[in-house]
């Protein structure tokens, strides 16, 4: 067999050796080729969104809608129930202290000091027999015609006929002031803010039946969302603009923010103090609050800039196409928002998006620039 193979290629030697050659400078092609025209490998550079410091702005100031209240306010009821048969005022109507605004049928009440005063006529005439029994026996008591036991058996009916009549007394007191309790009064000077109480109804004790906005300061009442309670607090600055009054502004602040948030609207009523109130702003007048001075400035940035590691928060900034971790430190949170106190300043370029995927010193390209 080798014998063979060695006459084949004696016979074919030629061939063998333009075949070797051929397969060399293909080798040697492929070769020149890999190293002339080598393939370049491009750099995968993310996009990222940003924001510029103190060039994209975010709203720092809120503004809500309000209604123009007095600094006081009585909501006044009846003490007693009954129907109502008098309403003496209506809404918007001036009123001075002790003024009837409501009456209700007195007849229940005016029996019950009828017969609260029959009660006191009685114990007083008990009250007097009694006296003169104690008396008269004390009398024979000194003189030894009665024994001391009989002395103090009407002694001690005295004592109890006059606590009896003293009771009698309080209790026809008190139907005295129930009768005044049918009628409704103003507690101050004011304007009726507002009526809930109609002739024929029938009013329990203690359901309100009118308002009474005692006269003098003048407030504004607005509503704040739980969210965005911790942007406010009192003395804070504010604008008020009266729509009715041709957008007449001024300048305000904010006195009280409720402890509690309204049960139905979870909203916090907050009361704007305004030392000039424009002439012509009536009560339930409408007006447009804005919290927060337009000229001071604060750098607001998305929560979804915000990156958390080794304890403490930071955020991504670009500098020179490649982005660095800066610590930062948070001010109140704004609904998707949050101000920073400190570690960013002007111009610089903070990531907004895609944050979990950098790492210190990774080149980036901002979103929106050519590529």
């Amino acid at each position: 067999m080798k014998e063979k193979i060695t006459n084949w290629l004696q016979t074919h030697k030629k061939q063998v050796a333009i075949a070797c050659a051929v397969l060399l400078a293909a080798q040697l092609g492929r070769a020149l080729y890999k190293v002339l025209y080598k393939p370049k490998v491009e750099k995968n550079i993310p996009y990222v969104r940003t924001i510029t410091v103190g060039k994209d702005t975010y709203a720092t100031d809120y503004t809500y809608p309000g209604t123009v209240r007095g600094k006081y306010e009585s909501t006044l009821a009846f003490q007693v129930g009954g129907r109502i048969t008098q309403r003496n005022v209506n809404l918007g109507d001036q009123v001075r202290a002790g003024q009837v605004l409501m009456v209700i049928d007195p007849k229940d009440v005016q029996q019950q000091v009828d017969n609260a005063r029959a009660a006191v006529n009685s114990a007083a005439s008990n009250a007097k027999l009694a006296a003169d029994n104690a008396r008269r026996y004390g009398a024979l008591f000194r003189q030894g015609a009665v024994s001391e036991s009989v002395w103090d058996t009407y002694r001690t009916q005295n004592e109890a006929a006059e606590a009896t009549l003293a009771q009698a007394q309080a209790q026809l007191a008190t139907a005295m002031n129930q009768l005044g309790y049918t009628q409704l009064t103003a507690d101050h000077d004011g304007v009726v803010s507002s009526v809930t109480g109609e002739v024929g109804q029938v009013a329990s004790a203690g359901a309100p039946m009118a308002t009474v906005v005692q006269d003098g300061n003048r407030e504004i009442e607005i509503y704040v969302p739980e969210g965005r309670l911790g942007t406010i607090a009192p003395d804070m600055p504010c604008t008020v603009t009266f729509w009715a009054l041709n957008d007449v502004t001024a300048d305000g602040t904010i006195r009280y923010i409720s402890p509690m948030a309204d049960t139905a609207t979870r909203t916090y009523k907050v009361r704007i103090a305004i030392p000039s109130m424009p002439e012509g702003a009536k009560l339930g007048m409408t007006a447009k609050v804005t919290l927060g001075a337009g000229s001071r400035t604060a750098v607001v940035i998305p929560r979804s800039a915000l990156y958390e590691t080794g304890g403490s928060t930071n955020v991504w900034v670009v500098r020179d196409g490649k982005v660095s971790l800066v610590p930062v430190e948070l001010g109140p949170y704004q609904d998707d928002n949050v101000t920073i106190k400190s570690g960013l300043s002007d111009g610089d370029v903070v990531v907004t998006a895609g944050i979990s995927k950098l790492r210190e010193g990774m080149e980036v390209k901002l979103e929106g620039s050519a590529s």
